[in-house]
């Protein structure tokens, strides 16, 4: 429904034709069925062509650059050129309220990104990364097929169909991959961190982005905060900046600006793109 929401008001204010769009990608670990794919149920609630590609994609805090990855591949692959990505979470839903290590940091969002093949773009540039040796780290562990998962001793006795994350071991793994992953995007862009305008970071926690942001020496107004308002909401967290926190900049300059997204998994993913005055909607609150 958050998607929908964002969706729908995005493609009226771009004024695309909905039959217009060649794919529709839906990236959420809080799906609304286990089947069918949500994506096919929001193509026929926005009125898009049956010649629309749809489908989901479970991924979590690295989603959405991923799911820009992804989108701009297949846009330069279809007939139209036009994929519309849809990024959120409603991981509320899954949190234990007596657990202060969820309960009290997880919100809710969906976002919706156009995306429109253009040869004379500049190039965007991309890293990824995964350890699933770290997934029992971040994880509900029953609900789906698997019903024995081994769990960390830190899981103790809590609810196994509710989410449960291993604070330290997130820290720990954010500090030692996300300055590598950077650095490797910005090498790949042909640029120093110095050089990028704008630092993205998935809104996991305050204190870790502050604490990142200082180890890599980054300047702290290059790297907006906005979990103070809405919490971590995973997948979200980066276009809910982009509409909040650095809206009115993203609209009025062409500038290269650093997106990183890391988290459960262990997943990771980080993209230098350069915008060129995009149209960013408002938030729906």
């Amino acid at each position: 429904d958050l998607c929908f929401l964002a969706a729908d008001r995005l493609l009226s204010d771009l004024g695309w034709e909905r039959n217009s769009i060649s794919a529709l990608i839906f990236i959420s670990q809080t799906p609304d069925y286990r089947l069918p794919a949500t994506a096919c149920e929001l193509q026929a609630r926005l009125s898009l062509s049956s010649a629309c590609a749809a489908f989901d994609v479970n991924l979590g805090c690295s989603g959405y650059t991923y799911g820009l990855w992804l989108a701009m591949t297949l846009a330069g692959q279809t007939p139209n050129g036009r994929v519309l990505l849809l990024v959120g979470d409603t991981i509320s839903k899954t949190v234990d309220p007596s657990d202060r290590a969820t309960a009290t940091v997880f919100g809710d969002a969906g976002s919706a990104t156009a995306i429109e093949a253009d040869l004379a773009a500049p190039s965007a540039h991309f890293v990824f990364g995964s350890d699933g040796s770290g997934s029992r780290r971040l994880i509900i562990p029953e609900g789906c097929s698997r019903v024995d998962a081994e769990l960390p001793e830190s899981f103790g006795q809590r609810d196994r169909q509710k989410l449960f994350m291993d604070g330290p071991e997130i820290f720990n793994f954010t500090l030692r991959v996300v300055p590598q992953c950077v650095q490797e995007v910005c090498s790949k862009s042909g640029r120093t961190p110095d050089e990028i305008p704008l630092f993205l970071f998935h809104q996991a926690n305050a204190f870790m982005l502050r604490h990142l942001a200082k180890k890599m020496k980054l300047d702290p107004a290059k790297v907006p905060l906005n979990i103070e308002r809405f919490g971590n909401v995973s997948s979200a967290s980066i276009p809910l900046l982009m509409v909040t926190s650095v809206a009115d900049r993203v609209r009025g300059e062409n500038i290269p600006v650093l997106m990183a997204g890391f988290g459960v998994g262990f997943s990771w993913c980080a993209a230098i793109i350069e915008f060129s005055k995009p149209r960013v909607v408002e938030l729906i609150d």
